[in-house]
């Protein structure tokens, strides 16, 4: 009887086993840390690389994922460390003259993903980290090796962010659509 790779004994078979049976859910929790699906398929395969790269046995599925999973979020932060360079002058990029007009609901929607890209990196892993993976602050800080102060701090600047941000989308909306009824009340007559 020929072995399949899935019941390869040691870290093949873990390493087989993990991609087939939590891969999804390794690349949605990637996608909520980096916020692009591009990024977060990347940040899983060079985890698991890092994981697996070297010889590694006596890892069960549940080890194995929480390995990755840090491995991930490790990753993801050590990125934005190096391009927090590029943030600093981001703003000097050239804008296009001309946008694409957005449907109406789309712009009333609340978009997290659009959110959680405007966050710096450690304000999103502690928002993912909070309310995606239901970690205290003290767990966080841990995971993260910062202080708890910190980690409060993090989470208090994300919210307060994403919340100015809301509202103003809010208002905005909200006057385009005074503006659109206004403005068909005046064809209607």
């Amino acid at each position: 009887m020929a072995r399949t790779r899935s019941d390869a004994p040691g870290w093949e078979g873990i390493l087989t086993r993990l991609v087939a049976e939590r891969g999804d859910a390794l690349t949605r929790y990637a996608y909520l840390v980096s916020g692009s699906e591009d990024d977060a398929s990347d940040l899983v395969q060079e985890a698991l690389v890092k994981t697996f790269g070297r010889l590694r046995n006596g890892f069960t599925i549940a080890s194995a994922e929480a390995y990755v999973r840090r491995t991930i979020l490790n990753t993801f932060l050590d990125g934005g460390r190096r391009t927090s360079n590029w943030r600093k002058i981001a703003h000097l990029q050239a804008s296009p003259e001309v946008t694409e007009a957005a449907d109406a609901s789309t712009d009333a929607s609340v978009d997290l993903r659009h959110q959680l890209m405007r966050l710096t990196p450690r304000e999103r892993a502690c928002v993912v980290l909070r309310y995606y993976e239901d970690l205290t602050v003290a767990s966080i800080a841990d995971e993260l090796e910062i202080s708890q102060g910190a980690v409060k701090r993090y989470l208090s600047d994300a919210l307060a962010k994403m919340a100015v941000s809301l509202t103003s989308e809010t208002e905005r909306s909200l006057r385009d659509e005074s503006r659109d009824s206004t403005t068909g009340a005046t064809h209607a007559q």
